[in-house]
Parts: structure tokens; sequence; C-alpha cells
């Protein structure tokens, strides 16, 4: 299906995949667009990028090109919030067109990838993407191939649809429970307040009201009530989350009507950490980690809420693999492995 033709003898050919020039530290890129009708002065440029030779397609029934295979590998595996650009020397990229949750269903990934000649990489699942960001992208290796192997990956694709997608996060109105008695009697400042409000500003969501309360349980229980029956949609809980005697914020939950679905999380920082449900409002009592460290359990566990998911005790308990922050001197998350 593919004939060689001395570069010198290839004027008026048409290219039919990308050109690729590569100098370190300079440019990498596309040198040569397929559907490049070959000129004269393209002679001594080809034959420095070390083509000697140009290769004709003819294409039998049954095979296709490696543009179009990865088109429908792309559109095959995208749901809602993503878009696909256009091929570049053979590969498709997939795109977030809103900030979100990205979501990747794993074990259809690598069926896809199982089959050979077939690229699909992602982002990790779960993961907080922003408008523009790259999630995936996608080829094959040779430059066509059989499309039968097309339809596989569609059929897998089908099954699983959407393979990938991009959960768009809610606006929730947030009540906000400082508990601790130096914050409540003016001792010192609370800390933690501007600190959630910016977190839930850069999600979309608001805090409506934060309400300060002792270390005492009748308070912080009044509290949550106080703010669920104002509109709440989520209840965050700050300070009083340690083992220490007077740390009741636990036990105030509880005694407000939470049903927990865990208290701890296999992650550092964020270990100390309390999920409940109270009907269908989600109750989470962050531990004090969230004041000095730009990413913590909060930044794994709030977006899913806002993305529209109620979460077990089993998503809580798969953050253990990936979930040691390093701690780096500079953080560049969510670009790294922590929560991945």
């Amino acid at each position: 299906m593919m004939r060689e033709i001395p570069v010198q003898e290839a004027v008026g050919s048409v290219l039919f995949h990308d050109i690729t020039r590569i100098v370190p530290g300079e440019f990498a890129g596309r040198a040569f667009k397929k559907g490049h009708i070959i000129r004269e002065d393209d002679v001594a440029a080809l034959l420095k990028l070390g083509k000697d030779n140009i290769y004709v397609l003819d294409l039998e029934e049954g095979y296709i090109h490696e543009n179009e295979a990865a088109q429908r590998i792309a559109r095959a595996v995208c749901g809602n919030g993503i878009r696909i650009t256009e091929p570049s020397e053979g590969k498709v990229t997939m795109e977030a067109v809103e900030q979100g949750l990205l979501k990747v269903k794993v074990d259809a990934l690598n069926r896809i990838n199982d089959i050979e000649e077939m690229v699909l990489a992602t982002l990790h699942t779960n993961r907080l993407v922003d408008t523009d960001t790259r999630v995936g992208g996608t080829r094959i290796i040779p430059l066509f191939t059989d499309e039968e192997r097309i339809r596989r990956v569609e059929a897998i694709a089908q099954a699983a649809f959407p393979l990938i997608e991009v959960k768009p996060f809610r606006s929730l109105r947030v009540g906000l429970v400082t508990t601790g008695n130096e914050v409540f009697h003016g001792r010192i400042e609370d800390k933690f307040g501007p600190i959630i409000r910016e977190k839930f500003d850069r999600l979309g969501s608001s805090v409506m009201r934060q309400i300060l309360v002792s270390d005492n349980t009748p308070m912080t229980v009044k509290a949550i009530h106080d703010l669920i029956d104002g509109g709440a949609e989520m209840i965050v809980a700050t300070g009083g989350m340690s083992v220490d005697p007077d740390d009741r914020t636990p036990s105030s939950i509880r005694a407000a009507g939470g049903q927990v679905v865990t208290y701890g999380s296999p992650t550092f920082p964020g270990a100390m950490f309390m999920l409940a449900y109270i009907g269908q409002v989600p109750v989470i009592g962050i531990p004090g980690c969230a004041m000095y460290h730009k990413a913590t359990i909060f930044d794994l566990v709030v977006p899913r809420i806002l993305a529209g998911e109620t979460l077990t005790r089993s998503d809580i308990t798969r953050l253990g693999h990936g979930g040691l922050c390093s701690s780096c001197p500079e953080c560049h998350y969510p670009i790294c492995g922590f929560g991945a």
C-alpha cells in the first residue's frame, strides 16, 4: 500500500503524513504538513531532514490513515466538557471546555491501550482541571491501521461511555463553622475562614455565612442546624478535629445527625478528616493542615462533591495510594502525584 519514491522525483506528489523537524534546544514540530504538495524548492529541505525518499500511500479497503484513526478514537471516548483538536502529526488532543472534575474509566482505558498499535493517554481521573487544560491525547503508532482495530476501540468506548469527561462544578452555598475557644473569645485571629472562602471562590461556590463557636458540642450542633436551615448546601467545620479531649468537632457532627462516612483519611496532610451527610447535605470536618498546606484532603474531596458525587468510604480509602504529599519546596498541585 506504500510506494517509495526518491525525493528528487517526488515533486508534485502529495504528502500523506506530517514530517517533523527537531533541532535540540531550538525547535521541535511540524516542518511539512499532511496534504502539502512537494515543490522543487522543498527537495533540499527534505534531504536535510533525512528524507531521501518519499512514500506514496494507496490504502486498500479496510485500512484507514492515522489522522482519521485518531479522530475516530477521540470521538468515541470523549463525553461532555471536552473539545477535540484537529489532527497534528497524527495526534489528536482533548481539552477541557470549562473548569470541572476530570473523570476517566481507567479499566476501559487500559483495555484500549492493550490493542496493538493504539495509544490513548489521559491525566489522572478525579483531577480538578481548568478551562483549556489538556486532559488527553490519542494516536496510532503506524501511519495507517486495520479499521477492525478502530472498531474494537469504539466498541470498548461505547460500553464504557463516557470513557473521558469533565463534570462541571455546581455552585453551592456553603456554611462554615469555625470551632475553638481561642478564636471564639478573640484570643487569636481566625485564619481558617479566609482560606476556605478563597478555595470555594476558585471552585465557583461561596461561603454564605461563617459562625464562630467555642469547644462546646451544643453550640456547634446549633450552628450546623442554623446554617442548614438558612439554606446551606454544604457544611464545612474547621478546628477541633484532633483526638485531644477538648476537640469536639467530630462528636458534634455526629450529634447534629451526621451519618458518618469516615473519620480519618489515608492522606498526609489531612489524616484527621471527617465526611458525613445530614440528609443530602455533605458535612466535612477539615483538620488544621488546611491553614498551612496548599494541597490537602480538602482539595481531593471537595471538587468531587461539587461535581455532584456522593462519596463512600471506599472512595476515601482508595486515596491511600498517592495520598502522601511530597512537601515540595514549591507546590505545583495539581500537577503532581498527590491524590493521583
